[in-house]
């Protein structure tokens, strides 16, 4: 199991390592194996890519992101331009069903609201407004209306698990009850966690992941 001041100098490296993040502007601190990132950054992408790096990191059990978006001025848009920009992107994203998506701006922090069919429309719209300049923060209030029954959600999260290179299957349990789902068992490392959580929000018909497994570093 790494050290702390291990795991702070390895997470150091991968915001160094990544190009979309300006490592001398985000401080990292570790405690019991939970990364806590601060700093200042010009943009919300900025922000994600930061907390994605960390994340990649072997031995990370939780990341805690306090990282603050400070837009310079050639980034700042007024909230009507950001909608426009938004609804725009969204529109020419063939995964999103723009019609079914509402987009709301308060002060720079960006809304969607509205119901998809599958867990990859909620993440792809998500995606398609995130870089978008202007932005502060986005909150995904969009919800997944479920449409199959619980085994065949057991079913296809459990086959996904098999046919991953990048998940042990065997040591991770799918429990269905409705349209909610719940992760437990073991895994190597948070990416291998949030993998598995990923894999499991493809599935049609879910609404909710409970990711109850536990990281062996």
């Amino acid at each position: 199991m790494k050290s702390d001041v291990e795991l702070q100098r390895d997470v150091l490296d991968e915001l160094k390592f990544e190009p979309a993040v300006d490592a001398a502007e985000i401080g990292v601190t570790v405690k019991d194996g939970v990364v806590t990132l601060s700093g200042n950054v010009p943009s919300y992408s900025e922000k994600l890519a930061a907390e994605h790096a960390a994340k990649r990191v072997f031995g990370v059990k939780g990341v805690a992101e306090e990282i603050e978006v400070n837009l310079p001025a050639f980034y700042k848009r007024t909230d009507a331009d950001i909608v426009r920009a938004a609804v725009n992107a969204l529109e020419w994203n063939t995964l999103v069903p723009d019609d079914k998506i509402k987009v709301t701006v308060t002060d720079g922090w960006l809304t969607l609201e509205g119901e998809v069919d599958w867990q990859y429309q909620k993440v792809a719209a998500l995606d398609a407004v995130q870089a978008l300049a202007g932005v502060k923060w986005v909150s995904n209030l969009m919800t997944v209306k479920p449409k199959v029954s619980a085994t065949s959600v057991k079913s296809d999260i459990v086959g996904a698990f098999k046919r991953s290179a990048e998940l042990d299957a065997q040591n991770i349990l799918v429990e269905v009850k409705g349209d909610e789902v719940t992760l437990s068992g073991k895994v190597r490392s948070l990416a291998e966690w949030g993998e598995a959580e990923r894999t499991a929000w493809a599935a049609q018909g879910v609404s909710r992941v409970f990711n109850k497994i536990n990281i062996n570093s």
